[in-house]
């Protein structure tokens, strides 16, 4: 069962780096699948369409002559009329209900209560304080008091409860052909087919589909960049040149330039890793792990090493807290850094750049694209999961609430239902413009819809969009000067092929939870010494830290993923 798992990953970074060519035409992430290709109206309608064809497909059976089955149930949206169901469906609850309304009574849940009502599903929202929901999540599984739908990030969770017994395989409800059309639409079958936590055809789950999968950029001072004549470096060597001649030569003369800061896990980890170009052994690979298997990391940190040694990092990095880093960026200390995407301009982040140029105009931060790999001159995006929330239904709900349940998630993948409920009205939340929903008023939204939407949208993370490329353009409206910043921002994070950043979404080791405190502690010590050591001693230290990160039980973990993902 394993072997699928692999096997179904492996199609699914085929598919990614395919599309990855598409993000230099800014459509990165697009599926062919997505029903929102053209106009609302449009997308609308072949929702529609699809609903009365399974209506027709349920009232009179499979059209004449085809030779396919009716499924046992029906949940594309509008091929059943229920019967007064009532499911229970858990909602978090952050506690900013504006003055007025409550979580579970206002304007959004009863449009989502009309309209279910409507084909038969009574639907009751169970709040949870998003800060305990883990913990609630087991508590309320362990006592068979959970809603129908529940609703959690730790994957884990879900398969542990569904290897136990507790949990619904959702593939009788999904897989048939005439079944959760709108779902299959607008996930894709690749998001789909992340629930399948066990590695067989079970399906524990629906996992979310991210709008997107963009995680980090590089970021350079780029006035500086023009000022010195600088080409984007397309290599770590390059690199290494580019931030000595910030620091050592920017046009300002100043003295105190930061040259770079790090961030393994993005850009450069994408340009020192052997193991980028292995699907399969960059799948098994994980955070807990990755330095002691994958052989890059000893250049990454060798790289970083002779930064630090010959001036071009802060002497004294390891002290910073986040507000000194933000600080250094709209100072202008810093030459280079790296950071999330859209970092840069990200009103959230404290609009970096826009507060660097009230002190200097002229000023300019820019992203710049991955690197070559060391090892096989390609270049590699890290990337987010294209899963994010998974949603899943334990025992306790009968079989046809759990159809009801998935009529109602496939529901949330139509116009109707989850770009409503993410976007709003419009003429009231938005106009439409080149397809695309343009915020009106930003603090109505915010007050009237933005704080709760998010958490009613079950199956989208960042928003209902129909392609990455619509993502982007509508997440550049609200800065207004900088749109070309946040478009480049999003197209250089999904440059080139792509390393999946799953670690423990899809598995968590049996180990880990024994383990990865001693692991940790190990990594925490000798992280900042491979950084500061002088560079003869470099190699040997590396060594040493390898054996400490053996005798932690770092082998123990590999194992245990190997044989869950290959069957090794």
């Amino acid at each position: 069962m394993k072997k699928k798992l692999v096997s179904g990953l492996l199609s699914l970074s085929l598919i990614l780096a395919s599309l990855a060519g598409c993000g230099n035409d800014g459509g990165s992430g697009e599926s062919s699948s997505t029903p929102a290709e053209g106009s609302k109206e449009e997308s609308s309608q072949e929702s529609a369409a699809e609903g009365e064809d399974s209506q027709e497909s349920q009232d009179g059976g499979a059209e004449e002559g085809s030779g396919e089955a009716v499924s046992q149930y029906q949940t594309t949206f509008g091929s059943k009329q229920f019967d007064g169901v009532t499911i229970k469906v858990e909602l978090w609850d952050r506690e900013n209900s504006p003055e007025g309304v409550t979580i579970t009574d206002n304007k959004w849940t009863e449009y989502i209560k009309e309209k279910m009502g409507a084909i038969g599903i009574n639907v009751e929202f169970v709040t949870v304080p998003r800060g305990d929901e883990v913990t609630w999540l087991r508590t309320a599984l362990a006592g068979n008091e959970a809603p129908d739908i529940v609703l959690t990030y730790t994957y884990s969770i879900a398969q542990e409860y569904y290897e136990m017994g507790g949990v619904w395989d959702l593939s009788e409800f999904i897989d048939g052909p005439d079944q959760a059309l709108n779902m299959k639409a607008y996930l894709g079958q690749e998001v789909i087919d992340y629930g399948r936590l066990t590695g067989g055809e079970e399906l524990c789950g629906i996992i979310a589909r991210r709008a997107s999968t963009a995680r980090s950029n590089y970021y350079v001072r780029k006035d500086w960049m023009e000022a010195l004549n600088l080409e984007v470096p397309t290599t770590p060597d390059e690199v290494y040149d580019f931030v000595e001649k910030m620091v050592k030569e920017n046009p300002e003369g100043r003295t105190d330039v930061l040259g770079i800061s790090t961030w393994s896990d993005g850009y450069f980890l994408a340009a020192f890793s052997k193991l980028a170009g292995d699907p399969v052994e960059s799948m098994i690979s994980c955070k807990l792990t990755r330095d002691y298997c994958d052989e890059g990391t000893r250049e990454y940190y060798r790289f970083v090493n002779k930064l630090y040694n010959n001036g071009l990092m802060d002497q004294e990095y390891y002290t910073r807290s986040g507000d000194d880093f933000t600080n250094f960026i709209v100072s202008g200390r810093y030459a280079t850094f790296e950071d999330h995407v859209n970092a840069d301009v990200d009103i959230s982040r404290g609009s970096r750049l826009q507060t660097l140029q009230e002190n200097q105009p002229e000023a300019d931060l820019t992203s710049l694209p991955p690197l070559k790999n060391i090892y096989d001159g390609k270049q590699y995006s890290t990337i987010y999961s294209p899963g994010g929330l998974i949603a899943f239904c334990p025992k306790t709900a009968d079989a046809e609430t759990v159809e009801a349940c998935m009529t109602y998630l496939d529901w949330m993948c139509t116009e109707e239902g989850g770009f409503t409920i993410s976007h709003g009205f419009e003429g009231e939340h938005f106009t439409m413009e080149d397809g695309i929903p343009v915020v009106m008023d930003a603090d109505y939204n915010v007050k009237d819809k933005n704080w709760i939407s998010a958490d009613l949208f079950l199956t989208g993370n960042g928003g209902y969009y129909a392609t990455e490329e619509a993502f982007n353009k509508s997440v550049a409206f609200p800065y207004p000067g900088y749109e070309d910043h946040v478009i480049l921002d999003y197209e250089n994070a999904l440059t080139g092929d792509y390393i999946n950043d799953i670690d423990d979404s899809l598995y968590t080791a049996p180990s880990q939870a024994e383990l990865s405190a001693d692991i940790n502690l190990v990594k925490d010590e000798y992280g900042v010494k491979l950084v500061t050591c002088p560079e003869d001693e470099f190699d040997a230290l590396y060594d040493e830290y390898r054996e400490a990160l053996k005798d932690a039980g770092v082998e123990t973990i590999d194992a245990e993923r190997r044989a869950h993902f290959v069957g090794e």
